[in-house]
């Protein structure tokens, strides 16, 4: 079965009851209004046709023998693949601990049993423009080489991350989830307040030698609550100033090392910091440095820096000293 020939035109819907008459009566309701439309009958299946398809919105029965629907939701949650779909339970409880517990797994709505096409129609629409939305800014981010990844503040889940994001995160912070790493995660609760009230956060900085990353707390996506929830959209970028090294080592005549000698007293690093950095002694760097200095001309770390930084400027103007 092909279920993503009519994506562009529809939204894809996975239902998941374990009553025929139900899954029929939703079933017909969506076709009429437009809607591609899965079923599943119980846990298990529905967990592997939401892996596959991907659906736009799942509509998920609370109650179902084997895997019951909030088991079904904490595991579509905790996966990154499918933890950005909006889960709508369908139950006939209506205690507040039953509801509670269908929001604290991962749902973002509920409707009650018995059935109410209309209602569930209603609910869906306004859950799948917000879902849209999140998606058109992803895809957006994705088409001009953005890494981003959204992060959930409660529990410091990823629940969505672009290849390049992954691989950024696994360079500067050692690993990409299924959690947010932790200075991240410390930093977006830091300046949830500010955000809400769409004052922009300062960035986080990560530096890896002459390679910084930049995060950037971008917006919130997805359904919000007061307090911080919801999922945070943040974008990511790498910084590389390999290209600096390179300019430094052609205006002067330096060496490779020479010149990354000299980015670093460029950055303000005093000659053991700079040992540590390029894994080498204080006495090499230190010869290192009588070299550039003679080659510039001058006699001083400062003199050096600021003749360095000059010529940067001209050629780099977006660096950051």
């Amino acid at each position: 079965m092909s279920v993503a020939l009519n994506r562009a035109e529809s939204d894809l819907v996975l239902i998941v009851d374990d009553v025929p008459d139900n899954l029929s009566v939703l079933h017909d309701a969506l076709d009429e209004s437009g809607y591609t439309v899965l079923v599943a009958t119980g846990g298990e299946a529905a967990l592997q046709r939401a892996a596959q398809a991907l659906p736009d919105i799942v509509l998920l029965d609370a109650m179902m023998p084997g895997l019951d629907g909030f088991e079904v939701a904490r595991r579509l949650k905790a996966s990154p693949r499918t933890a950005h779909i909006p889960i709508i339970f369908m139950t006939g409880l209506t205690e507040t601990e039953h509801l509670v517990a269908a929001l604290e797994a991962g749902g973002v709505d509920y409707v009650t049993k018995p059935i109410k096409p209309k209602e569930v129609l209603a609910r869906m629409g306004v859950h799948l423009r917000s879902a849209r939305l999140a998606r058109q800014t992803r895809n957006a981010l994705d088409a001009f080489g953005y890494a981003s990844i959204t992060v959930r503040p409660a529990d410091g889940r990823v629940t969505w991350q672009t290849p390049l994001a992954r691989e950024l995160l696994v360079t500067y912070y050692g690993s990409s989830g299924p959690a947010a790493p932790q200075p991240v995660l410390d930093w977006l609760r830091r300046h949830l307040a500010d955000a809400q009230r769409s004052i922009e956060p300062p960035r986080l900085a990560m530096e890896l030698g002459a390679r910084r990353l930049s995060l950037r707390l971008h917006q919130q996506t997805g359904d919000g609550e007061e307090g911080g929830g919801g999922d945070w959209l943040i974008v990511m970028r790498e910084v590389s100033d390999a290209a600096v090294i390179a300019s430094m080592s052609l205006a002067f005549k330096l060496t490779a090392r020479e010149a990354e000698v000299l980015y670093w007293v460029v950055k303000g690093k005093i000659n053991r910091d700079i040992a540590d950095i390029l894994g080498s002694s204080p006495a090499t760097v230190k010869k290192h440095l009588e070299r550039v200095f003679a080659k510039l001309g001058v006699e001083t770390r400062t003199a050096a820096a600021g003749m360095a930084m000059n010529r940067i400027r001209q050629l780099h103007p977006q660096f950051e000293g």
